[in-house]
């Protein structure tokens, strides 16, 4: 069956060949065709032999480079891809090399005269760096290459894996593998030029100074036993460096301040332990927070911070949450994402 368009009959398919004739059709001669021409209906085949030629690849329409922009004719902050895989290696600070499972996001700007970007660009960019080692270094590399290839002002690109690392049990002396969720992240702008960033969440245990003073009291005054609550908690840790920061350097920050991070392998000895120390470093989610500000304050190649910290409660069916910022200025701010109104994953 055949449809007529402009009056003029041919039998040229979607692949540009000639159904009737037995013949190539040249790329120029079905350009003179694609307005006047017979379509037979679409065959549901694919042509494994269909070769693309330079005439027929410039032939491809670009919808991202026409004008025909819709809505508001105003600038993008940020367009790109999210959560394209790869492995890449990283140095751990011991000097060895780590593989690990790299979920990708790639942004630019977008001009408002410009319609879109070339979305395959942005990963094929990040290719050329695939055997780089994962480090600041690598990261603005593949910004700068944003910026050029996609004639963009500003630039972002985030990688998130899970970094694993050894913790020894507390008096066992068993071990096993920790794994921290961890974003690097580097920024291009006109304004601020290149920013490195580093985002970790780390979990521990907090157990409520309040809920212990009472129970301690139902057990002195009473002869009552009683046990203090303690939950689950997370420090959501974001930081702006000089790009000499090192992952287990904000693992050791986070371990020394808090005390209580949550353990792998554990025997009896080790959770009795675990009881100790809880008593030892007793928390609410405001001390949480302070401790942490202490910590990251003293390191003098962290420029600007900002924690969010949420503990589980066992005692409320609701969390308890706080968020601190080193205060500097045009730095982190300390607005509550909405993702902070959901539950905060541990």
């Amino acid at each position: 069956m055949h449809r007529l368009i402009n009056g003029v009959a041919s039998a040229v398919n979607g692949n540009g060949r000639d159904t009737n004739a037995n013949h190539a059709v040249t790329a120029t001669e079905s350009d003179k065709i694609a307005g006047t021409r017979l379509v037979t209906d679409l065959q549901q085949r694919y042509d494994g032999e269909f070769v693309v030629t330079p005439t027929y690849k410039a032939s491809l329409p670009d919808m991202q480079n026409t004008a025909d922009n819709r809505g508001a004719n105003i600038a993008i902050q940020h367009v790109g891809i999210h959560n394209f895989k790869i492995p890449m290696k990283i140095v751990t600070r011991a000097g060895d090399l780590l593989s690990v499972h790299c979920s990708v996001t790639g942004t630019v700007s977008l001009d408002a005269h410009r319609k879109g970007i070339n979305m395959s660009r942005i990963m094929r960019t990040f290719y050329e760096y695939d055997e780089s080692e994962l480090n600041p270094v690598t990261l603005q590399n593949i910004v700068h290459s944003y910026l050029e290839n996609l004639e963009s002002s500003s630039a972002r690109i985030a990688i998130a894996f899970d970094y694993p690392l050894k913790q020894n049990s507390l008096r066992s002396g068993l071990s096993g593998y920790q794994y921290y969720p961890v974003v690097l992240e580097t920024v291009v702008t006109p304004e601020k030029g290149v920013r490195q960033f580093l985002h970790l969440d780390f979990v521990y245990s907090s157990a409520c100074p309040c809920s212990y003073e009472l129970s301690i009291h139902a057990n002195l005054k009473r002869g009552v036993a009683a046990v203090p609550h303690s939950q689950r908690s997370v420090a959501k840790i974001s930081i702006e460096h000089d790009g000499d920061l090192r992952i287990e350097d904000v693992i050791d920050i986070a371990r020394e301040t808090l005390q209580t991070e949550t353990q792998v392998i554990v025997k009896r000895e080790d959770e009795q332990a675990f009881a100790e120390l809880n008593a030892a470093n007793l928390k609410f989610v405001e001390d949480a927070v302070r401790l942490l500000y202490e910590g990251l304050d003293n390191d003098e190649r962290i420029h600007d911070f900002r924690v969010f910290a949420s503990h589980k409660e066992s005692l409320h069916s609701h969390d308890a949450i706080s968020v601190i910022v080193k205060g500097v200025e045009d730095g982190f701010d300390a607005y509550l994402e909405p993702f902070t109104y959901q539950a905060v994953a541990t």
